[in-house]
């Protein structure tokens, strides 16, 4: 394992934080990413962030609250699907290599490169041979883009089989969130120690100085997001960028436009005025 790495409690599960104490410090972190974002941009740095972890562990959830407020032509999410065909015959990194970011981007990977090393090698969807070479290269891969200049941050979100099983649970029964749900996800269950193996291995192989593992604990989802928010802006030297004064000008007096009738376009119905008349509320 890396240095500095410590487990955050004493094996018990946390409390969970308050939704008041979470918002606020929510915002605030979010706040220091849009400077981290403006940094980013103005030097030109590149930056890359992977999500690993557990299936319903909070990956998702926190990129969410990550790109809330960034804006979406430098903070890019990269989740990209089944491999096709023909990419199943490329060097294994080689469709990942097009997504990382050019100066002045932050590429955001919800699963990675890393899925070789969890739910291929587990549901046996490459060879052992592939795995090897997989554990052998992600290393070297790795440290030639931080050589290269670019900023790797890789998190590991963690969570308990009993929580595991509540979130999926929750995503059955809620109709907005049943996508989330696959039989892959299910498959899981019944895996849990060899997926606890899988990860094992790979932090012998991969958790490097150069670019190491953070561990997130995210039995509690708030916690979780702000910590591993936190410890993203603590280990980049962003600062605050200037930016130019701006002011609203003064609208120019009118020269005679006329609005054509609106009879003349199509408008989407009232769909929000029709609910308040059902309930009976004043328009």
């Amino acid at each position: 394992m890396a240095a500095g790495k410590k487990h955050s409690g004493n094996g018990t599960r946390p409390e969970r934080l308050s939704r008041q104490v979470y918002e606020r410090e929510l915002l605030r972190l979010q706040v220091e990413l849009v400077k981290l974002q403006e940094w980013v941009r103005a030097e030109g740095a590149r930056l890359v962030v992977v999500f690993e972890g557990r299936d319903a562990a909070g990956k998702g959830s926190t990129i969410k609250r990550v790109t809330e407020r960034l804006n979406p032509r430098v903070a890019r999410i990269v989740a990209l699907p089944t491999p096709t065909e023909r990419e199943r015959t490329q060097w294994y990194f080689q469709r990942y290599m097009e997504h990382l970011p050019a100066g002045g981007e932050i590429a955001l990977f919800d699963r990675s490169w890393y899925n070789r090393a969890g739910v291929e090698h587990v549901m046996g969807f490459c060879t052992k041979e592939e795995y090897g070479r997989f554990l052998h290269q992600a290393p070297i891969f790795e440290r030639l883009l931080v050589e290269d200049g670019i900023l790797l941050r890789k998190y590991w979100f963690s969570v308990s089989d009993a929580v595991q099983e509540q979130r999926f649970r929750a995503r059955l029964e809620d109709p907005t969130r049943r996508w989330k749900l696959s039989p892959m996800d299910l498959e899981s269950i019944g895996r849990w120690e060899a997926y606890s193996r899988a990860k094992d291995e790979m932090f012998v192989h991969t958790d490097i100085p150069e670019a190491p593992w953070y561990v997130v604990e995210s039995d509690d989802k708030r916690s979780a997001r702000i910590n591993m928010i936190a410890h993203l802006l603590s280990t980049v030297p962003y600062h605050e960028v200037g930016r130019p004064v701006l002011e609203l000008p003064p609208r120019p007096p009118s020269t005679g436009y006329e609005r054509p009738p609106r009879d003349f376009q199509t408008y989407v119905p009232d769909h929000a005025a029709a609910l308040g008349d059902a309930a009976g509320e004043p328009s």
